[in-house]
């Protein structure tokens, strides 16, 4: 009974104040709050804010709440268990069988030297220039700066 005063009283000045922003030319606004402060007034006639205010005061409403908090809790905490192993036992051998079958890749065991492939012609070791021109590098870059 109480819930249903303080809804209807808030409803009621809600389309007190969508009236006074109406006088002031802001009619949007005030279309706006009408819409807002009916809400309540809807809940109450719809029987809602009843079913409400019996749900908060009624204890085994709150230990259902505590229950659904468990639940979820349990829910989280073994998910998260779940994805710091690396998912179920069933899941990590898929995996590891799904690594082995890509690891053996039987297109590339074999490579094509065709007539269409070109080889690089590149040298396999680089000729190491002597350690004095590399130096020699060095110093004519320091006696350019005046080093």
């Amino acid at each position: 009974m109480i819930a249903e005063t303080v809804c209807s009283a808030a409803a009621v000045a809600g389309l007190g104040i969508a009236a006074v922003t109406a006088y002031r030319k802001r009619f949007l606004a005030a279309a706006r709050l009408a819409a807002y402060s009916l809400v309540p007034l809807g809940l109450v006639m719809t029987g809602v804010v009843d079913w409400l205010a019996d749900t908060a005061f009624s204890p085994t409403a709150w230990a259902g709440f505590g229950v659904l908090g468990a639940a979820w809790l349990l829910f989280a905490s073994t998910r998260a268990v779940e994805r710091r192993r690396g998912g179920t036992r069933k899941e990590r051998k898929e995996a590891r069988a799904a690594a082995q079958r890509e690891a053996v890749a039987p297109q590339a065991s074999a490579p094509s030297l065709g007539p269409g492939t070109r080889q690089a012609t590149r040298p396999t070791t680089a000729p190491r220039a002597e350690a004095g021109d590399d130096f020699s590098d060095i110093e004519a870059i320091l006696k350019k700066h005046g080093i």
